[in-house]
């Protein structure tokens, strides 16, 4: 049975956990996102020493590795929270669980003894290298960089974007080509690169809207890398890549509803604070408006959210709850942020309100881990084949 409540034995270390981000986080955040790298590193880590200090570090990886060991469903009511700002899943050593969780499942022992432990106490930071600049990535069967096995080395030539982190990364994960003979999504296999390795280039830092956020394009010319940096077994890229992803998605639409929720309260304390035509803006119908749809967006999106993890945790891959939330909750979060900055006016595109950063990383959220037209069309096809199969979609109503 699907129970939107926060259960109680969470209330207490969720509350940290808001209350870390609100009264740690948010005074900072000028600093993190605005100034110099090495002001932004120094302030980063005293939060992330706090954070381990107050025992509110990594709690969503597993115990065995260091971290908190939060049972998957209770951190998704912790991940809500931590999502109100986006400098919070630094602070809190959220940033690297997917990256960990894959070194535990699928690198040799020479790579776990290398970064792991020191990925989750937050020594070395990872990336990912999936996307590329020349081709429709909405279509990865489409990559073309590759890698070839030469002796006991594999040679990576190719270029990717959007390598999120890769300027601070000790390393990168990178998706390439490297069984050119079999179907399309086993022709592909993940291979870890040190940052350091001759031939990793870093081209640029792509700008996003305007702004330097850490996408990075890197050029890979004859990275050369042992064979043993390979992760799991050859052709297996793409299922790596869905256990990486799968989770992950939900982890991105429950920090897109503590984000939201951030902004409505923006928008809320603004209608009831700022006058217009000789009332406050909240006795304005339209703006009552705003905030009634934003109410139901955000609710839900929860709902769904909390259905797609629930079957997650049961053990379920959740493929169809999961387009569901991605496509819906993307959507919701530009909206809401688009309506708090409405009511703002002005301001609401100024630095003076963290409104203007969160709509760009709203607007993002559209096209990362799979474009929404990706999710709608494999979602709407999953749903039929339930009916062609003589069944039905199942709305959790059994």
């Amino acid at each position: 049975m699907l129970n939107l409540s926060i259960p109680e034995h969470i209330e207490p270390l969720r509350g940290k956990v808001l209350e870390f981000v609100e009264q740690r986080v948010y005074p900072q955040e000028k600093v993190l996102f605005e100034h110099e790298p090495a002001e932004r590193r120094a302030a980063m880590r005293t939060l992330m020493d706090e954070a381990k200090r107050e025992g509110l570090w990594a709690l969503g990886h597993p115990e065995e590795i260091g971290g908190g060991g939060l049972p998957f469903m209770d951190y998704v009511f912790i991940n809500e929270v931590v999502g109100r700002s986006a400098a919070a899943t630094v602070a809190l050593g959220t940033h690297s669980l997917q990256d960990s969780i894959m070194l535990l499942r699928y690198a040799n022992d020479e790579w776990r003894e290398r970064y792991l432990q020191p990925l989750v106490n937050g020594e070395v930071f990872p990336s990912f290298g999936m996307t590329e600049p020349d081709v429709a990535s909405s279509d990865p069967t489409q990559l073309q960089t590759h890698a070839e096995l030469d002796g006991d080395e594999w040679v990576i030539n190719g270029r990717k974007w959007f390598t999120s982190g890769a300027g601070s990364a000790a390393y990168t994960t990178v998706m390439v080509r490297t069984e050119p003979d079999a179907p399309d999504h086993a022709a592909f296999s993940q291979i870890v690169v040190p940052t350091d390795t001759p031939g990793y280039n870093i081209i640029r830092d792509v700008k996003v809207m305007g702004e330097y956020e850490g996408h990075y394009e890197v050029d890979y010319d004859n990275v050369r890398v042992p064979k043993e940096n390979l992760l799991g077994e050859r052709g297996q890229g793409f299922k790596i890549a869905q256990d990486r992803l799968g989770p992950g998605r939900i982890f991105h639409c429950m920090r897109w509803l503590g984000q939201a929720q951030r902004a409505f309260d923006l928008m809320c304390e603004r209608a009831n604070s700022r006058v217009a035509f000789g009332k406050p803006l909240g006795q304005h119908q339209q703006i009552q408006k705003f905030v009634f749809d934003s109410a139901a967006e955000i609710q839900a999106s929860r709902l769904l959210t909390l259905h797609a993890a629930q079957k997650i945790d049961q053990g379920d891959e959740a493929r169809v709850e999961i387009g569901l939330v991605k496509v819906f909750g993307a959507k919701m979060l530009h909206n809401v942020i688009d309506r708090a900055i409405q009511v703002w006016g002005a301001k609401g595109v100024t630095e003076d309100t963290p409104l203007e950063r969160m709509y760009r990383h709203a607007r993002f959220a559209r096209i990362y881990d799979g474009a929404d037209e990706v999710h709608i069309a494999t979602t709407g096809r999953r749903i039929l084949r339930f009916y062609d199969e003589g069944g039905s979609f199942d709305f959790g109503l059994r």
